[in-house]
C-alpha cells in the first residue's frame, strides 16, 4: 500500500515533469498574461504587503505579476529561508541588494525589513479542484502560514501555477493548507471553503 507521503510525491514529480517539459517561450507568454490577469482581478490597496517569489527552474516567473501589483501600490516581499525549517518575508526593495536563498533562488539582503504579508502568492507543485496543494516538500510555507495564523493574521493565499500542474485529488494531511485561490494561465479560480 503507497503512503501518502509517496503519493503526494508522486504528485509532485508528475506535475513538475508535465511543467517541467512547457516551452521555455510559452511560459513567457503565460507570465505575462497571468499579470493582466491579477492587474484585472486582484485589487490591491495602496501600501498592502504582497509577498511574491523568485522563480526556480520553471516555474511560473511572477516579477511581472508582482511589478503590476506595485504599480497598484503594494509593498512586495519575498521569503528568506532562515534555516531547514523557517522562512521570513523580507522587503523587496528597487537596487536593494539581493543574496543566495539557496534552492536555486534569491532574496532580499538580511538588513531588509521582515513584513508580514496580507497577500501571499504560493507557489506549488500540485494543485487540485478544491484548492489542496503540493508544494516542495520542505514545509516552509505551510509552517510560515501557521505562524502568520497563530499571530492572528489571515493572508489571503493565491496559489501560481501552470494549469498541467492540476491533478485530480491531492491527499489531504492535517497540516496541509489549503489554498482557496490559484491564478493559472486560464485565469483566477477561486475554490470554496471546506466545510
Amino acid at each position: 500500500m503507497t503512503s501518502l507521503k509517496d503519493l503526494k510525491k508522486q504528485l509532485r514529480k508528475d506535475a513538475l515533469g508535465r511543467r517541467d517539459a512547457l516551452d521555455e517561450f510559452w511560459r513567457v507568454e503565460a507570465a505575462l498574461e497571468m499579470a493582466e490577469t491579477a492587474r484585472d482581478h486582484l485589487a490591491i490597496e495602496p501600501g498592502q504587503i504582497v509577498s511574491g517569489f523568485w522563480p526556480m527552474r520553471s516555474e511560473v516567473d511572477v516579477r511581472p505579476l508582482m511589478f503590476a501589483l506595485r504599480e497598484q501600490g503594494a509593498r512586495l516581499c519575498l521569503p528568506a529561508i532562515l534555516d531547514k525549517t523557517t522562512i521570513v518575508f523580507r522587503e523587496l526593495v528597487h537596487g536593494a541588494p539581493m543574496v543566495e536563498m539557496g534552492f536555486g533562488t534569491v532574496g532580499p539582503h538580511p538588513e531588509a525589513e521582515v513584513l508580514d504579508p496580507s497577500v501571499m502568492l504560493v507557489p506549488l507543485a500540485a494543485f487540485d479542484a478544491r484548492g489542496h496543494r503540493i508544494g516542495y516538500g520542505a514545509g516552509h510555507y505551510d509552517r510560515a502560514i501557521a505562524r502568520l495564523h497563530a499571530a492572528g493574521r489571515r493572508p489571503r493565499l493565491i496559489g501560481i501555477a501552470f494549469d498541467c500542474q492540476e491533478v485530480g485529488l491531492v491527499p489531504n494531511e492535517d497540516h496541509d493548507v489549503i489554498v482557496p485561490e490559484i491564478l493559472t494561465e486560464s485565469g483566477l479560480r477561486q475554490f470554496a471553503p471546506e466545510l
